[in-house]
């Protein structure tokens, strides 16, 4: 009978998901040689060729893909043991990870981790500032508990099996000028056809902001935007827009308060929104993640409910 490694069979889902020894160790924070090994004990405990050669790297073989399947099962059962376990004991203990984006990480994850902490200090709570794109693979082997990310209109994201999406905020998208563009002196609403001939930040490539923003100038003002810059970091997109004259289309919640160098316009065309989600595995939440999500939620009727904590228009 073969006694099967859990930490082993991690290792091998990972690598089914991301496809190469590289990206397993990038994911995990091990050696590239170290995930090797584990993976080389894994075939030598079950008997069986796990993986063949594919060019300069390796894939798995049907025996490969087969136990991967298997480990997918296995890996959820336990994490369902461990969360029925850890809800028997009625102690909130234990460690939760939570990602998100920028702004959810600064508005809701950092509040509600602070609070979770205070009043359950025996959970160990570990925030990531990630982006949707990065956290699914991460959220769905375990690496990850829960990710709060963003979609927008018109840029719907992949509801991948196993995680489960649910709406936390939906908020405005806003038009960011320097306060010194021709177009910011009225204080109405910024056509987005009007900012053909300007430079355009927005977030890096490969990003539901990316997209969205040129999406958005190619659907309102029938043009590719001269997108130069290029910053996941809101507070660095704000910059651009300050000192380099760039202009911007941003979420309600990256925006500063009162800020004389900014011009912040409502779109003139449509009314554009930007729902942040929060993802979690479709399974039993051990209770340090429910304490977590509980917090969030909390965290979220605040900044939704109180027109104090939202940022100016």
């Amino acid at each position: 009978m073969v006694a099967l490694d859990l930490r082993r069979l991690r290792f091998l889902r990972e690598f089914e998901e991301r496809g190469t020894l590289g990206a397993v160790a990038a994911a995990l924070g091990y050696s590239p040689s170290t995930v090797s090994q584990q993976l080389t004990l894994l075939e030598r405990e079950t008997g069986a060729r796990l993986f063949e050669k594919a060019g300069r790297g390796v894939r798995l073989t049907d025996a490969g893909r087969l136990l991967a399947q298997h480990a997918r099962v296995l890996l959820s059962a336990a994490e369902a043991a461990e969360a029925d376990l850890a809800a028997l004991g009625g102690d909130i203990r234990g460690a939760v990870r939570a990602g998100g984006l920028q702004s959810a990480a600064r508005r809701l994850l950092v509040p509600a981790v602070a609070r979770m902490t205070a009043d359950h200090p025996q959970v160990r709570a570990e925030i990531f500032e990630l982006e949707l794109e990065q956290a699914l693979p991460g959220l769905r082997l375990g690496a990850v508990d829960l990710v709060i990310g963003d979609e927008y209109d018109g840029h719907p994201r992949p509801r991948p099996a196993g995680l489960r999406f649910a709406l936390l905020h939906e908020e405005p998208l806003k038009v960011v000028l320097p306060a010194a563009h021709p177009l910011a002196t009225t204080g109405g609403p910024v056509s987005v056809a009007a900012l053909r001939s300007d430079v355009w930040a927005a977030s890096a490539e490969g990003t539901g902001h990316h997209a969205m923003v040129v999406g958005t100038c190619r659907s309102l003002g029938g043009y590719e935007p001269d997108l130069r810059h290029r910053a996941s970091d809101a507070d660095v997109q704000l910059e651009l827009v300050r000192v380099a004259a760039a202009v911007a289309l941003m979420p309600a919640l990256t925006l500063p308060t009162g800020d004389p160098a900014l011009a912040i316009r409502d779109v003139a065309e449509a009314t554009l929104r930007r729902r942040l989600v929060v993802v979690t595995r479709d399974t039993p939440p051990a209770p340090a993640l429910t304490a977590l999500l509980a917090a969030v939620t909390d965290q979220t009727r605040k900044i939704n409910g109180d027109p104090d904590q939202l940022p100016s228009r």
